[in-house]
C-alpha cells in the first residue's frame, strides 16, 4: 500500500465514527519517525501547528473524543502518533499528577533525552500546559528529591567528545566525599552533586564514574 494511501486509512480509522484497530496497529507500527510528521502535518483537523515553537500538537478536543471511543487502546496509539516533544512534556504532566511513585518517568525522560529532545519537551511543555516543567516540578514535589529533579529536567548538557580528565577526577573525589558524608546532608540537597549530575554530558559523568571506582576501590 502507497504511503497516500495508508495515510487516508489512518486517517479514517480516527474519524470518530468507530475506530478500527486494526487498521491503526498494521500502520502506525510500521510508520518511521518521518511518516508519523508527515501525518500529523496533513491533518490539520487532528493536530494543530505550534508556529512559534515548531512541533504539532494534538488538539485536545479530539482527544477527548477519541477517549470515548477507545479507552483501551487510546493512550498507545495517541502516544506514538504524538510529536516526541509532545509526547514527552504529556508523559512529565501525567507523571506529576500521579506522585512519588511515577517520578521514574521525570529521571527517564531528563536522563535519556538528548538536549534538544529535552529542549523540546519544555517547548512543548509551556505550548500545552502554559506553565514550564521546571516550575510545575517546583510546585508539585516537595521532598528532598526537588532540587535535583529541577536541576536535571532543566539542563542543556553539552553532547561533544571532549572530557577534561582532570576535572572528572576531581569531581569523582567530590562525589565521594559527598557519599562519605551523606548522613550528615543527603546527596539529593548537596548542590556540587545536583551540579555534576544535571550540567555535565553522559561522557563527563561516565569518566567521572571510572575515577569514583577507582577512588573508592570498588569493582569496575
Amino acid at each position: 500500500m502507497a504511503f497516500n494511501q495508508e495515510l487516508e486509512a489512518v486517517t479514517q480509522a480516527f474519524s470518530g465514527h468507530g475506530v478500527d484497530e486494526k487498521s491503526l496497529v498494521t500502520l502506525l507500527g510500521k510508520w518511521d519517525p518521518l511518516e508519523r510528521e508527515s501525518f500529523r502535518k496533513k491533518t490539520p483537523h487532528l493536530f494543530s501547528e505550534d508556529h512559534e515553537r515548531h512541533f504539532q500538537r494534538w488538539d485536545d478536543q479530539y482527544v477527548r473524543l477519541l477517549k470515548h471511543e477507545f479507552v483501551r487502546f487510546k493512550n498507545a496509539v495517541v502516544l506514538w502518533t504524538m510529536h516526541p516533544w509532545e509526547r514527552d512534556a504529556r508523559l512529565v504532566k501525567e507523571a506529576l499528577k500521579k506522585g512519588p511513585n511515577e517520578y521514574g518517568v521525570l529521571i527517564e525522560v531528563a536522563c535519556t533525552r538528548s538536549s534538544e529532545e529535552l529542549l523540546g519537551a519544555r517547548k512543548a511543555y509551556h505550548s500545552l500546559f502554559d506553565h514550564s516543567i521546571e516550575e510545575d516540578v517546583a510546585s508539585h514535589i516537595h521532598g528532598i528529591e526537588r532540587k535535583l529533579l529541577v536541576a536535571l529536567l532543566s539542563a542543556y548538557r553539552y553532547e561533544g567528545t571532549k572530557v577534561k580528565d582532570d576535572t572528572a577526577k576531581s569531581e569523582a573525589k567530590t562525589l565521594s566525599n559527598a557519599i562519605r558524608n551523606a548522613h550528615k546532608k543527603p546527596l539529593n540537597e548537596d548542590d556540587e552533586v545536583i551540579r555534576i549530575l544535571a550540567t555535565r554530558s553522559k561522557l563527563h559523568i561516565q569518566a567521572v564514574c571510572k575515577h569514583y571506582k577507582e577512588i573508592s576501590g570498588r569493582p569496575r
